[in-house]
């Protein structure tokens, strides 16, 4: 048996990169998670990566995943995914709101007025429906006397990276998981955000071998990077921490939280923070807060 037997979760935007590896490592300890993204059909995206092929690896890890084919900027399709976690499993232990609309020019070098307004979307889903998502998970948690809502940020949250819209985004999470967790500790329920590094996605490797001069880069040096299942066993270890409250409001950088569980990635290596390079998160735990 898994630290994770017995709880479920919803991980979004799971049919590849970070929410994947996340959905694996929840999976390999013992997790029922629900797996959700816009993939459903092999070769249909540039990208490789469904939600049922993300399913299947987590059966086979030993947890239970549930493919479900949600496009997050639909509320309609965000809603009836929560009523099917209530109805199959009457519980939620863990929220991670993933899912993010990255445009492909993300890391193009172009100012803000040089890109499309549509790069927007980000803030559609990347903020709105991390919040959509949330409002339903409540509904869920708030009865039961527990949970756990985890958003996946970055140092982007205060310093500049890739663009206007996307430092936007993140650092309205961070606020985001804060405010919320302030609402839910009378209810027991923790709400935190997680600042992730360099992690190489699908995404970020075919960027990185079109463009080696990232690789000189501190915010995609390949040697600071680590697999997509690092932030997931990270959040397993959140996850089953009986002392999760005590951390509830804060923004965390995911190595740092890492250390603290005496966490490798799945090669053995320590993941370094980048604290002193990019900086540091704003928001604290509301335990720490006089």
């Amino acid at each position: 048996m898994g630290t994770l037997t017995g709880k479920v979760a919803v991980v979004t935007g799971a049919s590849r990169g970070i929410g994947k590896g996340i959905a694996l490592a929840l999976g390999e300890q013992g997790a029922t998670v629900y797996v959700t993204g816009r993939t459903v059909t092999p070769g249909s995206y540039p990208l490789p990566g469904t939600v049922g092929e993300t399913a299947a690896e987590i059966d086979k890890r030993g947890g239970k995943g549930i493919a479900v084919q949600v496009d997050h900027a639909d509320d309609a399709q965000v809603a009836a995914l929560f009523a099917q976690v209530s109805a199959e499993q009457g519980r939620l232990d863990l929220l991670v709101n993933n899912a993010f609309a990255l445009p492909e020019d993300l890391t193009e070098p172009e100012k803000f007025w040089e890109k499309p307004l549509s790069n927007w979307q980000m803030v559609d889903v990347g903020v709105r429906s991390n919040f959509v998502a949330a409002w339903h998970a409540a509904h869920i948690m708030v009865p039961q006397k527990s949970g756990l809502i985890i958003a996946i940020s970055g140092y982007v949250g205060v310093t500049y990276t890739y663009g206007v819209v996307f430092g936007t985004c993140k650092s309205a999470v961070d606020r985001m998981a804060r405010d919320m967790a302030i609402e839910l500790q009378p209810h027991n329920i923790a709400s935190l955000s997680l600042w992730q590094g360099l992690t190489f996605t699908e995404r970020a490797i075919r960027n990185i071998d079109r463009n080696p001069e990232m690789k000189k880069l501190t915010v995609t040096n390949p040697l600071v990077g680590c697999s997509p299942e690092f932030p997931g066993r990270v959040i397993a270890a959140l996850a089953a921490d009986p002392a999760i409250m005590k951390r509830s409001g804060g923004t965390f950088i995911t190595a740092e939280v890492g250390a603290d569980y005496g966490i490798t990635d799945i090669d053995g290596k320590v993941i370094p923070t980048l604290r002193g390079e990019r900086g540091a998160p704003i928001w604290q735990p509301i335990a720490q807060v006089k």
